[in-house]
């Protein structure tokens, strides 16, 4: 065994070979491109996809329905603010006719009773002039 001597320089170059075979040969497996691996992930990624697809679907549908919801809703809330107001309005036309209804009632009674009082003061004198 006379011929193995070997100094630090031999084991450190050899060290130092025995790293770069070792990273070549993981740089070659890493650059290797496995076809069933590669279906695989992109099988993954499409069915991730599609799965994104229609939640993201099913989030629009239930987004427009909820937009939809509260159109109705807003449409029905307008319907009964505008019965409301045309209520308010005949109840007021309503309560302006009775006050004008009053007022020609009253008018026609004051009429009245003026003719009567004139027909008393008629009367009286008539009675004066004969008697």
């Amino acid at each position: 065994m006379s011929g193995y001597k070997t100094g630090f320089d031999d084991r450190k170059t050899a060290s130092a070979e025995a790293k770069k075979a070792q990273l070549e040969r993981l740089r070659a497996k890493l650059n290797q491109v496995d076809p069933e691996k590669v279906e695989a992930r992109k099988a993954v990624e499409a069915a991730r996809e599609e799965r994104e697809a229609k939640k993201r679907a099913e989030r629009e549908a239930q987004l427009e329905a909820e937009r939809a919801a509260q159109t109705a809703k807003e449409a029905e809330e307008a319907a009964k603010r505008e019965a409301e107001r045309l209520a308010l309005e005949a109840e007021k036309a309503a309560l302006e006719a009775d006050d004008v209804a009053r007022a020609e009632a009253a008018e026609a009674l004051r009429a009245e009773q003026k003719a009567a009082r004139d027909a008393r003061y008629a009367a009286r004198k008539n009675r004066k002039r004969r008697g």
